[in-house]
């Protein structure tokens, strides 16, 4: 009887067999760049980014969006845009129940968030994308509201924020995903020959038909700390032309030596980086 009812130490809570309170789950990670143990809440209080190497976690568009704009000033416009699937879609999934866990794991219909808000005083028209839907990949949907948001900006005569985090063009709408590339780029041509301003902020990763389209299309340039920025991955570029690339070549300090981004902001700064930028340029 007494062998029924023994239990061994691992079958024991810790916190219950020291006489302490068992600390919750999650309650402490890991920083992946530096390796050092963080309190979950003091890292969301410093917005996500590391106190020790600065390395900035990925976010969620709406913790990104209320970051971003002043309290309660985001006004959501295109929340019920859902995408179909045209070409019937299957690889290990349909491409409905793909969409469908999505929506469930995130919140959203889409991988992009548009919307009016205010950046210290300074009304915008905001899209921001959200890596957890698909790898904020780029189908149909997303594409429309990005365009919806650029002539919404344009009729407004109001500056565009667009924040990219995105693995490129949605893979299962094949040709549809990729019109997109060309879609939004000739509404921004448009946008930039009425005197719009557009401010694209790139955050990691940003790649793929997302990069090679309007995410470097902006009139400025901004991106995150370490950002992954590029069109194919580093071990398919290697893999293609058998060389060995610089370290280090596709984050955003390497491509603001290279001209290609025109500043490299701190997250807790970019409130501020982005209405001194919309004042100097008179929007």
């Amino acid at each position: 009887m007494a062998e029924a009812t023994q239990r061994s130490w691992t079958d024991v809570d810790v916190g219950t067999a020291t006489g302490k309170k068992p600390v919750p789950e999650g309650l402490w990670l890991r920083c992946p760049d530096c390796g050092a143990i963080l309190f979950r809440r003091s890292l969301e209080n410093n917005q996500s980014v590391c106190p020790e190497c600065t390395h900035h976690f990925r976010l969620p568009a709406l913790e990104r969006i209320r970051l971003l704009v002043d309290p309660g000033s985001f006004v959501p416009f295109d929340d019920e845009f859902t995408s179909q699937d045209p070409l019937e879609f299957v690889d290990v999934r349909p491409y409905p129940q793909r969409l469908e866990s999505a929506r469930k794991k995130t919140g959203a219909n889409e991988a992009v968030h548009c919307g009016t808000g205010f950046i210290k005083g300074r009304k915008v028209i905001l899209s921001v994308m959200d890596f957890s839907f698909l790898g904020g990949s780029m189908g149909s949907v997303v594409g429309d509201k990005i365009v919806r948001a650029i002539e919404a900006a344009a009729s407004e005569d109001l500056p565009l924020i667009v924040v990219s985090a995105s693995g490129g063009a949605r893979m299962m709408e094949s040709g549809f995903s990729l019109m997109q590339m060309a879609k939004t780029s000739a509404a921004l041509a448009r946008f930039d020959d009425m005197g719009g301003l557009f401010i694209s902020i790139l955050t990691d990763p940003t790649t793929g038909g997302v990069t090679a389209s309007f995410a470097m299309l902006g009139d400025v340039i901004l991106a995150e700390p370490k950002a992954l920025i590029g069109f194919a991955g580093p071990r398919v570029i290697q893999q293609t032309i058998r060389q060995e690339l610089p370290e280090g070549f596709q984050r955003s300090e390497f491509l603001l030596q290279c001209g290609f981004v025109d500043r490299v902001v701190d997250r807790r700064d970019l409130r501020s980086e982005v209405s001194s930028l919309i004042d100097y340029a008179g929007k």
